[in-house]
């Protein structure tokens, strides 16, 4: 197969591919391409996605990669889409944030570092696919180990763990303030409700 047959078949499959795909899964379906190619190739069409004029992006994320549409489109594809974003509570983003940093991590070390009850935060986590049970701790009631999935890469945008900012770092984030005259979010969510 020619270098653009190879590049044309690698846009389709990451098309209409659910999720992001491994160099390696593209290896086991584009037969006689080696996987240092099949990179190059990836690489060539992530940088011709980059051009200011395109609406989508070749991301790698989660391992693999996938087509994501242009940042600047965003408004856009909200609109199309419709719906609000899905989002997270605070005590949902705190758990999830000891579960990145700490996996594997069982529900008792969850609560001892939060302070209360994570339960009803776990299942919410599981039903959304962000975190999994990856194994049982060898003591006493053998615990469930939690970690997070490859759904919690693709969300945040990170292609593994290892790009998790680093506790210097999320206390160099600056966060915008908040006006007193503004509503909290929870406030106004609940006030939807």
């Amino acid at each position: 197969m020619e270098r653009e047959e190879v590049k044309s078949v690698l846009e389709s499959l990451l098309f209409v591919a659910d999720g992001p795909l491994t160099v390696q899964r593209i290896a086991e379906v584009v037969d006689g391409v080696d996987k240092e190619t099949l990179q190059e190739l990836l690489r060539e069409i992530q940088s011709e996605l980059e051009a200011p004029s395109r609406g989508l992006q070749l991301v790698e994320v989660a391992g693999g990669y996938q087509l994501r549409t242009a940042k600047v489109n965003a408004d856009w594809v909200k609109k199309f889409l419709g719906g609000r974003p899905a989002r997270m509570g605070r005590a949902t983003l705190e758990t999830l944030a000891i579960i990145a940093y700490r996996q594997p991590i069982t529900k008792a070390e969850m609560e001892a570092i939060r302070g209360v009850d994570v339960d009803g935060v776990i299942t919410t986590l599981l039903e959304r696919n962000l975190i999994r049970a990856v194994a049982r701790k060898d003591v006493p009631g053998r615990p469930f180990l939690y970690g997070t999935t490859a759904e919690f890469l693709q969300m945040f945008n990170l292609k593994d763990l290892t790009e998790l900012p680093t506790l210097k770092e999320t206390d160099e984030i600056s966060l915008p303030e908040i006006s007193r005259d503004v509503i909290p979010l929870e406030a106004a969510e609940e006030a939807e409700a």
